[in-house]
């Protein structure tokens, strides 16, 4: 069937919530991906940050194979061993020491915010106020759409559940004078990926920490963007040298197959029998494809090679940024990037790196997004910022 007919098919039967590019993508293996008529793309979206180890990957394979041969799914009223094995890996890893799994990044923060709230009614007074930042982004339920920032996402769905309190990102003092007898919780990514690639200042995270304990709140960090490996650590807030009270983890984490979790210390876990629930979270074949992903990135220290290829992919961008005035800034780590534009022009850059064989986001007006998969080459990093570089120079030629 030629592109056009799947496009109007699309058009015909789905609705229409995604703005999607005139491409049909069919396979891909490693960084590349192939459209219905055969083009051939390098991948720097990956799934918006999903997929760690590229495409069609034989440890992916072998273990969705190995496991939906046995056992896909017979619910969480009975033990089954990959969910445990991931469970103990992720715990293991983390320093978290309870898991709950479920099926996507909104799902586990909800789960956070769900623990916030329980917590609150057990050990502060039935406070329920989360603080929240701005540029915020943590999910497409009612909840996280409250929780998050873009008004585009919010203003459809009012009113909106009430409790989130909103303060400048990278702002502790913010957060302490936001601080009053209501408030549970402070919910942060430790590294904003929707709003931007928003770094914050290295003593950020442990000032919040540190203003958590003496509040006596919950500390929770949203890493289902930057957890299981792509910020150079398996979790961005070891970066820091601090412990959140819990996470939530998603996207990287079975390299393409739909899992979440949330994890968290023994003192925050007080959700108890029927008070959570899932049916397909935690299913067999997702956790033993999580698992395999989870020890390949351990067994052959995966962060590491993010961090060196994000070092060279820094460089790139830095003198592509020194090459082309319409770069004002290059923010990121490990293999999550983002170049800062002088001009809201990253639709019509994303557009025509579409043509030149590049997938890459524009999560902003402003701003450009790389999320590449852990197994990029080198060479693959060059010619991605080749092709945004000769982008780059058509439009501002065009000026």
């Amino acid at each position: 069937m030629q592109t056009e007919n799947w496009i109007e098919i699309e058009h015909k039967y789905y609705l229409q919530t995604a703005k999607r590019f005139p491409v049909v993508l069919e396979r891909g293996e490693g960084t590349i991906v192939w459209d219905s008529d055969g083009k051939q793309y390098l991948d720097f979206v990956g799934g918006i940050a999903v997929t760690s180890l590229g495409h069609a990957n034989p440890i992916i394979v072998e273990a969705l194979t190995r496991q939906a041969q046995k056992l896909i799914t017979v619910s969480n009223l009975y033990y089954t061993v990959p969910q445990l094995k991931l469970a103990k890996l992720l715990c293991e890893s983390s320093g978290m020491d309870k898991a709950f799994f479920c099926n996507s990044g909104a799902e586990a923060v909800e789960g956070l915010i769900k623990l916030a709230r329980k917590w609150g009614k057990v050990k502060r007074d039935g406070a329920y106020e989360i603080i929240v930042a701005d540029d915020a982004f943590h999910g497409r339920t009612l909840a996280t759409v409250a929780a998050s920032a873009n008004e585009l996402y919010r203003a459809p769905f009012t009113p909106l559940p009430e409790g989130f309190v909103r303060v400048p990102y990278n702002d502790v003092e913010a957060i302490k004078a936001a601080t009053t007898g209501k408030t549970v919780a402070v919910l942060l990514e430790p590294l904003q990926g929707e709003g931007g690639v928003n770094v914050p200042d290295d003593d950020y995270l442990p000032a919040v920490r540190s203003w958590c304990d003496e509040a006596g709140i919950l500390l929770l960090l949203d890493e289902v963007q930057t957890g299981a490996g792509r910020t150079g650590k398996m979790f961005c807030f070891q970066h820091y040298g601090i412990e959140p009270d819990a996470l939530a983890v998603a996207k990287a984490l079975a390299g393409g197959v739909a899992i979440g979790a949330f994890l968290t210390k023994d003192s925050a876990a007080l959700l108890g029998p029927g008070e959570h629930g899932t049916t397909f979270g935690g299913n067999a074949l997702a956790c033993e494809v999580g698992y395999s992903v989870l020890k390949y990135m351990i067994d052959n220290d995966l962060p590491a090679q993010v961090t060196k290829r994000g070092e060279h992919l820094e460089r790139r961008l830095i003198s592509l940024a020194n090459r082309q005035p319409m770069v004002t800034e290059v923010r990121g780590k490990g293999l999550i990037w983002a170049i800062e534009l002088d001009r809201p022009a990253s639709e019509a850059a994303v557009n025509r790196c579409l043509e030149e064989g590049l997938l890459i986001n524009g999560v902003k007006p402003t701003a450009l997004r790389f999320v590449p998969p852990f197994t990029v080459s080198e060479e693959e990093l060059d010619r991605a910022v080749d092709i945004v570089e000769r982008v780059l120079r058509e439009i501002s030629e065009e000026k």
